[in-house]
């Protein structure tokens, strides 16, 4: 059982995990400017976060200053603790040397905000390149050139994760060493796909592109051999040329050097299905009845249904969520039943979103006529089939039901309870005005529930009593960020914990997509030797 003794904001909750959060803009962002101005723009990202239950928004961390570009992509990262049960909003400010004038009717670009589980990998490495012979790009020189680091993403995009400094006015460029964390280049991904783009750099930000090359960090690793020589090849060159061959090499000239270990975290990703079920007690009309309708202010089993909701709906990949009722007379016959449809279909209970759940919620209040018993087995044992008919844990069920705390059908609550061991259900996380020794017991964070000598497997119930969660000073965003944080607490342990004792492992992620023509379709064979007149043969 939670409740508000144990929700202490000066100390920091324990994160699920961490993400990582990767930063660009698309062509036409920085349009918003005078052109004649884009050789003097610079811009940097400041990332704002927002604490739980207020307004405030507080300065999180910058990225680098990018100069003279209209795509600009940061290289440095914002990372997180992702906590599952807390709504963490974000904001991110671009910040200019000139004022920011709109074009009315004209599209502005777009910010792309790519985030991704970091792997639990503490793993550097110490690196170094060096380039040959590479494509002439500038007219009164040679070429200024520079490395730009892709990782791949579980989606086949890439996000950006290193630069090299500019080597200026050489064709044979050596580029500084450099320590980056292996979780940047590949997250803890070793077979990973890193692609690395060749430039010539330009002082107005419109860089000449070279050519590129893909590798892996477990090609990286071998370090200075034969094997890491690496084909420069520009794509568009080599479709229009037959006799084109590459536009130069580029090759490690370090050992690498690594530092700490390595352990890689599963995780686990899935469809999660989210029940509603609500108790009706007490009559809607009157101030006293916790389903009373004010015109002022939400009522408790709105603001729970709000407050979970809310977090748990972007984990769920098609937001329709079955929403039902129990302890009431339904018309025309005032049959008493203990799992109907909120919306009225019973055919198709699904709504659209929490907003389609709360909707449902309140026109039902104008429908049906609250009434005893309160029996729980009904409903846990119909969401139980649905999770049972899934073995692959391509599916996880939660099943939130908010009641009074009256349990009239005990025993065969716990039975069902007991009988969810082997189905992919977290079977309840309950809510109630006050604490009862019936909802504590079905907790089981003292005793594990059992029924006719058998035990549950997991501790699959969360009970919070709603009441210790309403702020006094009747700040009811606060009031709800705490309720959904407490009650969401225990899922995430809970998730992979059944995956893990059945031996359910994760999807493996798609292969990153090539697209046609690209280098990768027809693999190119790395040269044997370093070729001659290389930095490598007289400085290395």
């Amino acid at each position: 059982m939670a409740s508000i003794g144990d929700f202490d904001p000066l100390n920091a909750s324990i994160p699920a995990t961490k993400v990582e959060i990767t930063v660009s803009c698309s062509t036409g962002f920085l349009l918003l400017f005078s052109p004649s101005a884009l050789f003097l723009l610079s811009v940097v990202c400041v990332l704002y976060t927002q604490g739980i239950g207020n307004k405030e928004w507080r300065e999180f961390g910058r990225t680098e200053v990018i100069d003279n570009t209209l795509n600009p992509e940061f290289v440095r990262k914002f990372i997180l603790d992702y906590f599952f049960e807390e709504r963490q909003n974000l904001r991110f400010d671009f910040r200019m040397e000139k004022p920011l004038v709109g074009i009315p009717g004209k599209k502005c670009g777009t910010i792309i905000c790519k985030a991704e589980e970091l792997g639990n990998c503490r793993e550097s490495v110490m690196m170094q390149f060096c380039g040959n012979k590479l494509d002439k790009k500038d007219f009164f020189g040679k070429s200024d050139p520079f490395l730009v680091f892709y990782r791949s993403n579980e989606d086949g995009t890439f996000t950006i994760c290193h630069k090299t400094e500019v080597v200026k006015n050489t064709l044979n460029p050596v580029w500084q060493a450099f320590k980056i964390p292996v979780r940047a280049l590949c997250n803890g991904d070793y077979d990973r796909t890193i692609k690395i783009e060749c430039y010539d750099w330009d002082r107005d930000g419109s860089h000449d592109f070279i050519g590129e090359f893909s590798t892996s960090y477990r090609e990286l690793s071998r370090g200075q051999s034969q094997f890491n020589v690496y084909e420069v090849v520009n794509p568009k060159k080599k479709g229009k040329k037959k006799k084109y061959l590459n536009s130069g090499t580029v090759c490690q000239c370090l050992h690498c050097s690594f530092w700490l270990c390595c352990s890689i975290t599963v995780s686990y990703f899935c469809t999660i299905t989210y029940h509603y079920r609500t108790c009706f007690p007490g009559n809607p009309a009157q101030p006293t009845s916790l389903h009373y309708m004010s015109p002022y202010q939400m009522n408790a089993y709105a603001m729970a249904l709000k407050a979970v909701g809310e977090i748990i709906q972007d984990y769920d990949s098609d937001k329709m969520f079955p929403a039902l009722g129990f302890g009431a007379k339904l018309p025309p016959d005032g049959r008493v039943s203990h799992e109907f449809a909120l919306n009225g279909n019973p055919q198709n209970p699904y709504c659209t979103g929490i907003d389609g759940v709360m909707e449902a919620y309140y026109q039902s209040l104008k429908s049906v006529c609250l009434y005893g018993p309160t029996n729980f087995s009904p409903v846990i044992n119909h969401v139980a089939r649905y999770a049972a008919s899934v073995k692959d844990g391509s599916q996880y069920f939660i099943l939130l039901i908010i009641t009074d705390g009256v349990i009239s059908d005990m025993a065969q609550t716990k039975e069902s309870i007991v009988n969810v061991r082997t189905t992919t259900l977290h079977c309840l996380a309950g809510l109630a005005p006050f604490p009862n020794g019936a909802m504590i017991e079905l907790d089981g964070d003292e005793v594990r529930i059992s029924s006719r000598g058998r035990y549950a497997e997991r501790d699959i119930v969360q009970f919070v009593p709603f009441r210790d969660y309403i702020d006094r000073t009747g700040n009811h965003i606060l009031s709800m960020a705490r309720l959904a944080k407490d009650v969401l607490a225990e899922i995430p342990d809970q998730f992979l914990s059944y995956m893990r004792t059945r031996g359910i492992k994760p999807s493996p992620a798609p292969p990153p997509y090539t697209p046609p023509g690209h280098p990768l379709q027809s693999p190119i064979g790395h040269p044997l030797n370093t070729p001659p007149g290389h930095p490598l043969q007289t400085q290395i």
